[in-house]
């Protein structure tokens, strides 16, 4: 089996929504010793965007969708320990997450979250529909450096420029990188907002942050 193979077989476990198989093809590329990193983005990060692709076709619902997510976590939860004790990534930062109030969708954030966790980063994910204020105390208790913040909705990703203008009145907003995504951010909303940056992947986010944090 190739290793492509092999990240389709995870995709499809995932997709499939079979716990065990995941769990399994997990604990198998720790024990052979595969590179996790690519195994979480291209095997586990690949069924889930699956996922949300088919609860956006209307294929799957709601509940297809939580399992979907919690198999994934009970596999990141073989996978991440791993990561973190072969000590090459350790403490890089701290990264506040969540999906701003009013929008429900959580998949991408999920992954973004998961891989910011695998590359080094401790990540808080606070999940979806979180107001930007709970995002901020968050933030400042956990003393993290990064805030980043989703919407897959036009008429919610005005929350994100919220952030950034609660950060400004409370005159802490150098304190903090902010990072945006989801579907509608590009880089003129990004601009408006006065955010730091935005992100179109889970890859690219990782990328992002490592640069805002000169790591």
């Amino acid at each position: 089996m190739t290793q492509e193979q092999f990240y389709k077989e995870i995709s499809d476990a995932i997709v499939n929504l079979e716990k065990e198989k995941a769990i399994e093809l997990a604990n198998r590329a720790v024990n052979e010793n595969m590179k996790l990193l690519e195994v979480i983005e291209k095997g586990y990060g690949d069924g889930i965007r699956r996922i949300g692709d088919l609860w956006e076709e209307g294929e799957f619902f709601l509940p297809e969708l939580m399992l979907g997510g919690t198999i994934m976590q009970e596999a990141m939860d073989v996978l991440l320990p791993k990561l973190k004790s072969s000590g090459e990534n350790l403490n890089l930062g701290t990264v506040v997450i969540a999906t701003i109030e009013g929008d429900i969708h959580s998949i991408g954030k999920t992954i973004v979250g998961t891989m910011l966790s695998a590359n080094g980063f401790e990540v808080y994910d606070l999940g979806a529909d979180i107001p930007a204020e709970k995002i901020i105390d968050t933030a400042i208790e956990k003393n993290a450096e990064v805030i980043g913040v989703s919407a897959l909705l036009t008429t919610t990703m005005f929350g994100q420029k919220n952030v950034v203008d609660i950060l400004e009145k409370k005159g802490i907003r150098n304190k903090f990188k902010v990072i945006i995504g989801g579907a509608p951010v590009n880089r003129s909303w990004t601009e408006e907002c006065k955010a730091d940056g935005f992100a179109g992947s889970a890859v690219e986010a990782v990328k992002l942050v490592k640069e805002l944090l000169n790591k």
